[in-house]
Order: structure tokens, then C-alpha cells, then sequence
């Protein structure tokens, strides 16, 4: 089923860096940005990474969670948080289930090859567990803020 907007987001249930939780019901009441990235610790990523931490004030005042999601381990995203002082939530969808469920595990291409990976893709789902915006093969530079002006429009 593809997820689109007015539709309800997927459940979903991952650990986080820093040995915690997060889910779609520990959420309600809240918005959350949820974006998804290949994998930590990679240049984009990085960017990304950095350009929400910058603005994770102004997603507080507004209520939004901001939650990065990728297939590392937690010891993975604990080194990756730590290293860059990132100041977003980071998720571990190691089995796979929620990039899945977001329909965001695909093919990509690189130099002729062709493999499976996440794309770069951010959701923003309000209290209500409804995605309000999709936001599909992202471009890092900008993302963060154009995220925030849709969070402080609903």
C-alpha cells in the first residue's frame, strides 16, 4: 500500500541511539517529522543530519519530534549522534519493517549497478497519526527549513 497524504502513517516501533524507543502511539498528540536516510555517518546524511539539529528549537516550539531513520545499528547511530552532536532523535529500522512500511526501501542505480536502499524521503505526520506532507528523493540543501515552514503551518 502506498502511503499518501491524508492517509494514515504505518505503526511503527524502533530503538533508538541512546538505548531509548520511539512509536507512532508514543507520538500522538504530537507532530513528527520523520525522515529517512541511506545510512549514517555519510556525507548527505551528515548534512542532514546537521541541517535539523540546527533548527530543532524552532521544531520544539512548534511540538515536532524530528526522527531520522535508517538500517544502522543503534551502535552505529550512537557514534554517528555523538560525533556530529546531532540534536534529532535517531532511529534504528535495522529488520527493515518501517523503511518497508513507508514504501521507502527501493532500487537505486549507481554507476550501472543497480541494489536496493532507502531513499532520501521525509514524512510529517500530525497528532492525529494523519501524513500531512511527503517529501520524496530529497535534496538535503534547504530540506530542514522547508520541513519546519510546513510543521508551523499545520
Amino acid at each position: 500500500m502506498e502511503i499518501t497524504e491524508g492517509s494514515n502513517a504505518p505503526a511503527f516501533d524502533m530503538f533508538t541511539a541512546a538505548g531509548g524507543r520511539v512509536t507512532l502511539d508514543g507520538l500522538k498528540g504530537r507532530t513528527a517529522v520523520l525522515y529517512f536516510y541511506p545510512k549514517a555517518d555519510t556525507p548527505g546524511c551528515t548534512a542532514e543530519g546537521q541541517d535539523f539539529s540546527a533548527l530543532i528549537k524552532d521544531f520544539d516550539a512548534v511540538e515536532a519530534v524530528v526522527i531520522g531513520v535508517s538500517r544502522d545499528p543503534v551502535k552505529k547511530l550512537d557514534r554517528f549522534k555523538a560525533k556530529y552532536d546531532l540534536q534529532v532523535i535517531l532511529a534504528s529500522d535495522e529488520p527493515g519493517e518501517v523503511t518497508e512500511a513507508f514504501g521507502v526501501w527501493v532500487e537505486k542505480k549507481l554507476y550501472g549497478r543497480e541494489y536496493m536502499g532507502v531513499e532520501r524521503a521525509t514524512f510529517l505526520i500530525d497528532g492525529a497519526g494523519v501524513v500531512r506532507r511527503i517529501w520524496r528523493k530529497v535534496s538535503v540543501k534547504g530540506h530542514a527549513a522547508e520541513v519546519l515552514a510546513a510543521a508551523q503551518s499545520l
